[in-house]
């Protein structure tokens, strides 16, 4: 199969990059940063200089491509132009591409921010009318519905939380875990569905790959269900260490947040960290049923919250970044 992967120096799109290659997939990237794709290079991918904004490149990268799996975007922006600029009318010039060339089947990571948050005990599978709460999930949305309107065989997958090797947002949570403290907003009783890289990667290829998938939405996750308050403690627990969990109330959290965003833009950079995004951090749940996509494809989750996070803090270890 020949595969074009946007984003492939990402830490989604590279190991979704990696799991082709290991297929004996012919693989092509389409890299902003020369000097990030070198690692691409040696092993065996084509790359592609240029952006979602570079037609020109998005034409070459796609030109002869069986399959595109759309990954890149933006999870943090100044505001919501920037998140729409980014991964809706990105998707789109990758999608306009894909047409042109002749591509048959799309993949878009979307993420389980575009459908908005669950009930508890109800995880989401896809079929939902979506209803996002930050502008992230709404330029993802937007993302969905250009694929949607497009000629292609295209299929959306939507991750929740996604850990693993190479994460630095997991990281965050694992350096508080190792100062002794765990904090949560709310009372920490959000329920919460993660997947770790390698079964997302797994998964895209499953849903790139079976016809069943053609024109479908699904969740891509393992099935376990977890509390904010359980993910500090599994992540000291990966550590060999105990926590203690500090309760983050609304009013304090939002204020907190504010803090972040107007730090990141004195700074002239981006964070996660907004006051837009206390309408996700206060939701009851955020969960998400595999079963659809294993329905269709066969695919499931190789590993739970415990034996992911053991396996993401010894590659922190390994490469020094804890």
């Amino acid at each position: 199969m020949r595969a074009l992967v946007t984003g492939a120096t990402g830490f989604v799109g590279s190991h979704l990059a990696l799991a082709l290659r290991q297929r004996g997939d012919a693989v092509t990237a389409l890299a902003r940063s020369p000097a990030k794709a070198r690692v691409l290079v040696g092993e065996g991918i084509r790359v592609v200089p240029g952006d979602l904004h570079d037609i020109e490149a998005l034409e070459r990268a796609a030109a002869g491509q069986d399959i595109v799996f759309h990954v890149a975007g933006l999870v943090a922006a100044r505001d919501e132009a920037g998140f729409l600029s980014a991964n809706r009318d990105g998707t789109r010039n990758v999608l306009t591409a894909s047409e042109r060339a002749g591509t048959s089947r799309f993949v878009l990571v979307s993420s389980l921010a575009a459908a908005g948050p669950s009930l508890r005990g109800v995880p989401l599978t896809g079929q939902e009318a979506p209803r996002p709460v930050t502008a992230y999930g709404r330029s993802k949305l937007a993302a969905e519905r250009a694929a949607r309107e497009s000629a292609l065989q295209w299929t959306v997958v939507r991750p929740p939380i996604v850990y693993g090797p190479r994460d630095r947002e997991i990281l965050k949570i694992f350096r508080l875990a190792r100062l002794g403290i765990a904090p949560v907003f709310g009372d920490g009783a959000q329920e919460l569905s993660a997947v770790h890289a390698l079964d997302l990667a797994g998964a895209l290829i499953a849903a790139g790959t079976s016809s069943a998938t053609i024109r479908g939405t699904y969740t891509a996750c393992h099935p376990e269900v977890f509390t904010a308050v359980q993910l500090g403690v599994a992540v000291a627990a990966a550590m060999g260490r105990s926590v203690t969990t500090i309760r983050i109330p609304r009013p304090i959290g939002r204020a907190l947040l504010s803090l972040t965003e107007a730090a990141a833009n004195l700074a002239r950079q981006t964070t996660i960290l907004t006051r837009d995004k206390a309408n996700e951090f206060f939701q009851p749940a955020w969960t998400g049923d595999p079963g659809p996509l294993t329905r269709d494809t066969g695919w499931r989750a190789a590993y739970n919250l415990d034996r992911g996070l053991a396996d993401t803090f010894r590659w922190y270890r390994q490469a020094g970044w804890l």
